[in-house]
């Protein structure tokens, strides 16, 4: 199917072949007929991606703290990658979308395929979006009107937020697609409705909707507005206008009359005076986007709608009103449409926009033919033919950032073959297929797993599907290297060892890399020699992750210390070079509030008496290192800083410096490597055990205060956490990468 991509890094607008999404569960997959162009926020983004370096670093400020925070912490050349890492990704274009549902997702109950939707779907032939982020199309609604429903809801949440009665006089300022709609919404409420605008066409246009109008390139609305209210003032203004300056909101203020109400749905400058809010004690009140659920995860991901006598106006209740008043003529959006044109045609659609400021709507049509299904899409390489059985080749499961940014440029270094790569949604396996020389891009899982020349499976999905397609690809014959966690609970964790046991002569792989890098090497060579237990604390300076992303989700993500502290668990394993014995954390208590378990300090003992420390915090600064592993053996001192340096005390060792290097490339190069030439699992897998019960045991001890013995944690079917010893790994050789 084809799509519109917009390239942050080179400015480039690409209309791109892109695999067809899956349905998931509580959505639709629609086969677009009509999408409408923003000529805001979809411009805004074109002319950043199309200015310098410089340019766009000018425009965000913030984000260059953030670099230069990084570049302190991390080194030059890692915060660069991360940067290019980030503008490299392409952006999906359109909010506007409507078309002809084909497959509805498991739980969706209001929708049947051959139903027309209008909804928040992207510029692309098929979108797979959320039952509540759609609303069906009323008979006697066109295609070219259906698609203004999301900017209307995104006009009409405004003008809610407004609370407006019938009688109220308001003024509109900007008189852009927002605009436009907004003062036949308040018009339709039997409201009086000043409307500002700098372009005399536009004022034109509101005035044959019954408005007052004023052009402020000539006029002065404050006059206006004050004779327009019998010297009153106004009871509220609703600003849909884009500009940097503080102007617009100082008049709003002024022409307000006390105790009134100013909404924001555009962009302005909002360096506030007080005496203006204060003396007549205005309200000022910022809108989201389309209305009540826009940005909940469990509104948009989870599709849990809310209940009606408790939020009557949803963000598709939204989309259902904007709908029905199209219908009904009160919202007439036929003068809003300035141009139709073929999706085929998008480049020249957005050059319209960027290039004559007179242009209001955009309509693109789609092809009225079969819905492009396709799953699959070849790469720009040809596929390799006779590999021997024991060279590796690569289907990648999962293609975010980190699977773009780490794994898929160290699978690349090693020249080993990439048959495959998957992700549900398509662009994203698109873009890493094309940048990583793919021979095919799908958003089919199990073809990659029944594709008879793939041996590999590197699965980076989200937490909650780890177990299942390693279980997957171990039963389809394949090797599996998969990132942490291998399991979220002991359950998973059980139905992977008893797969695992069935298939010995597959590697299965999690991916602790911090074992494989150079630094942690140097230490664990240096503790050989060593004739008493050692004590190693490591403290990650983790940073907050907002507490509404997956990633905190006990079903999805399993929390940071399952989802993440099992690294650092794992690492203080192989430092020490014993099983663990013993576990027990405490967190921040509950009236702390927010998540906790990003606050968490974990215990370990180990077989030989050795202790570690874990403490595991989110709750610093992004200035400070991220990670810092420090060693007390025998009046002696190690310490790595952030993966950069390994300082010796009391050792006959000089210092090493070098790139900050976390093992990820050494990792996937052995795994490699073991794969092709054959040999026992890089990490034994009673060792992944071992590190994944820990996990599980922290949270639990954490939860309950308690300590807990690792070997009281195993379900009976698990391998007994006493034959870790006999299948301790040996430190892995360093490599060059």
């Amino acid at each position: 199917m084809k799509q519109v991509l917009q390239h942050l890094r080179t400015g480039k607008l690409e209309l791109a072949e892109v695999p067809c999404p899956a349905v998931r569960p509580g959505h639709l997959l629609v086969q677009t007929t009509h999408s409408l162009i923003s000529p805001g926020s979809e411009r805004m983004l074109v002319e950043f991606s199309r200015g310098s370096l410089l340019a766009k670093a000018r425009s965000q400020p913030d984000r260059v703290k953030q670099v230069l925070d990084k570049i302190k912490t991390d080194g030059l050349l890692p915060t660069l990658e991360t940067v290019f890492n980030r503008l490299d990704e392409p952006l999906p274009m359109g909010y506007c979308n409507v078309g002809r549902v084909i497959e509805v997702g498991k739980g969706v109950r209001d929708f049947n395929v051959g139903d027309l939707v209008a909804s928040n779907g992207n510029h692309a032939e098929m979108v797979c979006v959320p039952s509540t982020l759609a609303a069906k199309i009323p008979e006697g609604v066109s295609g070219e009107a259906a698609s203004f429903t999301v900017m209307g809801a995104i006009a009409l949440q405004g003008t809610r937020l407004l609370q407006p009665t019938f009688g109220e006089k308001f003024t509109v300022v900007g008189l852009g697609l927002l605009g436009l709609m907004a003062v036949q919404f308040l018009r339709a409420q039997g409201c009086g409705v000043l409307a500002v605008d700098v372009d005399q066409g536009r004022c034109d246009m509101a005035a044959a909707m019954g408005c007052e109008t004023v052009n402020a390139a000539n006029g002065n609305p404050l006059r206006t507005a004050a004779t327009y209210s019998d010297g009153h003032g106004m009871d509220g203004v609703l600003i849909t206008a884009s500009s940097s300056t503080d102007a617009i909101m100082q008049q709003a203020a002024e022409m307000c009359r006390k105790r009134g109400r100013i909404v924001l749905v555009g962009a302005v400058g909002l360096n506030l005076r007080r005496a203006d809010f204060y003396e007549k004690e205005l309200t000022f009140q910022v809108s989201c986007s389309y209305g009540p659920g826009r940005y909940d995860p469990e509104y948009e991901d989870r599709t849990r709608d809310y209940p009606r006598g408790f939020v009557r106006w949803t963000v598709a209740r939204n989309f259902q009103a904007v709908l029905e008043a199209v219908k009904r003529g009160q919202l007439d959006v036929s003068e809003l449409i300035t141009r139709t044109m073929p999706h085929a045609d998008a480049a020249a659609a957005y050059d319209a926009i960027l290039n004559d400021r007179s242009v209001l709507g955009v309509v693109m049509e789609y092809p009225n033919g079969p819905p492009p299904i396709h799953r699959s899409i070849p790469g720009k390489v040809a596929t390799r033919q006779n590999t021997a059985p024991s060279t590796p080749v690569v289907g990648m499961i999962g293609a975010g950032m980190f699977t773009k940014g780490v794994l898929l440029p160290a699978i690349q270094a090693t020249g080993v073959q990439l048959a495959s790569v998957a992700s549900s949604g398509g662009l994203s396996s698109q873009h890493a297929g094309n940048k990583f020389g793919a021979e095919e891009m799908t958003t089919d899982t199990s073809s990659v797993l029944a594709n008879p020349s793939i041996n590999t499976v590197f699965i980076t999905t989200r937490h909650n599907s780890h177990a299942d397609l390693t279980i997957e690809a171990l039963e389809a014959g394949k090797h599996v290297f998969v990132e942490k966690p291998l399991a979220l609970d002991l359950e998973q964790l059980a139905m992977v060892t008893e797969t695992h046991r069935a298939h010995p002569k597959q590697q299965l792989m999690v991916g602790f890399n911090r074992r494989f890098a150079p630094h942690a090497i140097k230490v664990r060579e240096l503790l050989q020699s060593r004739s008493e237990p050692v004590a190693v604390n490591i403290l990650v300076n983790a940073g907050e992750i907002p507490k509404d992303v997956w990633y905190h989700d006990p079903e999805i993500g399993g929390g940071r210390i399952i989802g993440e502290g099992c690294h650092f668990i794992d690492l203080a394993m192989f430092l020490v070079g014993h099983p663990i014995s013993t576990v027990n954390a405490v967190m921040f208590g509950p009236n702390s509030g927010g998540v906790r378990d990003d606050k968490t300090s974990i215990g370990l003992t180990f077989a030989d008496g050795s202790i570690g420390t874990i403490h595991y915090l989110a709750n610093g600064s992004k200035s400070y290192p991220k990670e810092t592993v420090t060693i007390f053996s025998e009046g002696r001192v190690l310490e790595i800083a952030n993966w950069r340096r390994l300082n010796a005390s009391g050792w006959n060792v000089p210092s090493m410096r070098q790139r900050m290097d976390k093992g990820h490339r050494a990792e996937v190069a052995e795994f490699l490597r073991r794969i092709e030439e054959g040999g026992d699992a890089l990490i034994p897998y009673s060792e992944l055990e071992i590190v994944t019960k820990a996990s599980f045991a922290a949270v639990k001890a954490a939860v309950e205060n308690i300590t807990i013995r690792l070997d009281d944690l195993s379900p009976k079917e698990s391998t007994p956490t006493s034959d870790w010893s006999d299948s301790q790994s040996p430190a892995p050789k360093a490599t060059t990468s």
